[in-house]
This record gives structure tokens, sequence and C-alpha cells, in this order.
């Protein structure tokens, strides 16, 4: 069986390009691996978000993961500083990592001219972290997505690294994880590329059936096609890709017909979409109004989670700190 690690980032709520890009996925695997599901509160510190909402931001997402399907009792969920053993084999593999190979990774230079005003340290070592999350459970597979690639790239080279210089054969060299099929990319509701949080044109697993009907009303469409058969623009194929995963084939089918006959009504087809969406995201919704107030029974999620993490972090920076030289008097 093998150890499969997933983090997020506690950023607040999921939304419905995460359920279906991924979590759909996730909440299968677990019936097959080992998995390790942690909230990466201490990535998001990169960004300096509100103190006031960092806690909130880390039960949202603890909820939205429960209500959607991930089961503790089959997987192991904590938050990531609920681990201080991350923390420090952060600071082991710093000492073996290279300024110039961090500050030429693609996200690093992209999000530092993003946000000149902030390139802090921690954006720089992103990676490391990242590493530490991964290599403290030696996991054989980790689930990323195209703008994670490189960074676990990276993280088998940091691995790698550590196993020649102390002439080792201690971390594993992490692959990723292959579903088995292209992963789906649900698209925003602007028409300007793919669902986000940061780009304000998602649906979250939490919101209620009268704001979905509101944002889907609201996306963007035009007057129609004007010759048979044409190319949909990119902001109609978006609509179309969002049926695509939550209607039957016979409503795709319908509306497919309709654009190609230049019959299509965008009023009816955002109704039957808002429609759609609600019948998938009502039950989830329903789960999670009943998870968040329950404080006692996340606490006990989250505390069996971070003991049962901890198992496995301990060792590993016993046997690292051993690796390395540290010893006690």
């Amino acid at each position: 069986m093998d150890t499969v690690l997933s983090g997020i980032r506690s950023t607040g709520n999921l939304h419905l390009g995460n359920y279906y890009g991924a979590l759909r996925n996730f909440i299968k695997m677990q019936n097959e691996n080992k998995c390790y599901f942690f909230i990466a509160d201490l990535h998001s510190l990169t960004t300096h978000p509100d103190p006031a909402m960092l806690h909130e931001n880390v039960k949202n997402v603890l909820v939205d993961y429960l209500a959607a399907g991930i089961d503790p009792e089959k997987s192991v969920i904590y938050v990531q500083s609920d681990v201080p053993e991350v923390a420090e084999l952060y600071l082991y593999l710093n000492m073996h990592v290279y300024m110039g190979e961090l500050a030429k990774t693609s996200s690093f230079k992209d999000k530092a001219r993003k946000q000149p005003e902030n390139v802090n340290a921690g954006l720089l070592t992103y990676p490391s972290l990242m590493a530490a999350d991964i290599l403290m459970h030696n996991a054989d597979k980790v689930p990323v997505g195209k703008d994670q690639e490189q960074h676990l790239e990276m993280t088998r080279r940091f691995a790698r690294r550590f196993n020649n210089f102390y002439k080792v054969d201690y971390f594993k060299e992490p692959v990723a994880y292959n579903f088995g099929q292209e992963l789906v990319k649900i698209p925003g509701l602007d028409g300007s590329g793919k669902m986000g949080k940061s780009e304000g044109n998602c649906i979250f697993l939490s919101d209620s059936a009268k704001e979905i009907k509101k944002k889907v009303m609201r996306a963007l469409t035009d007057s129609g096609p004007t010759e048979p058969n044409s190319v949909k623009p990119d902001y109609i194929e978006n609509l179309f890709t969002i049926m695509r995963v939550v209607s039957t084939d016979e409503v795709v089918d319908h509306y497919e017909e309709k654009w190609n006959s230049c019959e299509i009504r965008y009023g009816d087809m955002k109704k039957q979409l808002a429609e759609d969406i609600i019948n998938v995201t009502t039950p989830i919704r329903e789960r999670i109004l009943e998870l968040e107030k329950n404080d006692d029974y996340l606490r006990k999620v989250v505390t069996e989670g971070a003991d049962r993490a901890r198992e496995n972090a301990k060792k590993t920076i016993a046997d690292v700190r051993e690796i390395m030289g540290f010893k006690s008097f």
C-alpha cells in the first residue's frame, strides 16, 4: 500500500473547481492507499494573512474536506502547524538547499513579480517547506497540479542530495499521483480561465441555492451564435464545461444541439446549470452546516490526526538527527 500525501492552503472555503479538480479523486484514493491530508497554514503565512481569520480559514477547509467525503477513520487529517517536526525538518533541509535554485523556480519569480512589496524568505523557501511536508512521511505519491510539478521535482532533488551527502538511502523520491485520467479543470464563471478564490469567479461548496443561482445567472454570455455548428467562444465553452460535470448527458446534448442550431437561450441554460450545481452541492452544504457547529468533533479529528501524523514525524526527525550527527550528551 502506497503512502500518499496531499495538502491544501488554509485560504478559506473549497469551491466547485477544487471538488471536481481533485477532491473527488482524493475520496476514492483513501480506500486504496495510506493517505495523509494536511491543511497548510504555515504555507499561507507567505501572504501575511489576517491573524483574526487564520483559524477560521483552517476550520473552513477542515469542514469542507470532511463534508465532501474525506474520512478520518480511513485517512489522517491534520493541521500543518500542529506537527512542529515539520518546521524542524524544514530547517535541516534548508541547510542543503541553495538560494540560486530557489530563486529560479517559476512560482517564486511569478509571485515576486506580483507582490514586489512582500518578497519574503518564506516565499523563497516555499519548495523546502513543501519538501519537508512530503519527506516527513516518506510519501510515495503526491497529487499535484501543473503549478506544483516543479516543486515536486525539487523535493526529489533534495531527497537525493540528502541521501548522497550523508551516504544513506533514507528518503524516497516521491512521484506525482496519477489518477489514471486527465484531471478536470473547472473554469470560472467570468470566462477568464480556471475557477479560483482569488479570481472571485467561483462557486463554493458552502454556497446556498440562492447564491448559486445568482452567480450562475451573472455568468458572461453573448447574443448567441449566428452560424450553425460554429465554434464556441471561451466564455461560452466554460459554461458547457461546467455543465458536463454536473449535468446528465441528455441535458448536455440538448444544449449542444440548441447551440449548433442557433436556438440556444442562455437564460434557460443558466437556470438548468444552476439547478444541477445545486443538486451536486446541497448534500455537501448540509453536511457543512452540521459540522461547523460541532467543535468537539472537529477538535477530536485534528487532535487525533496530529497524534497520528506525529508518529511518523517523530521517527523521521530522530532518524534525520542521527544521520546528520546530532547526539545527546
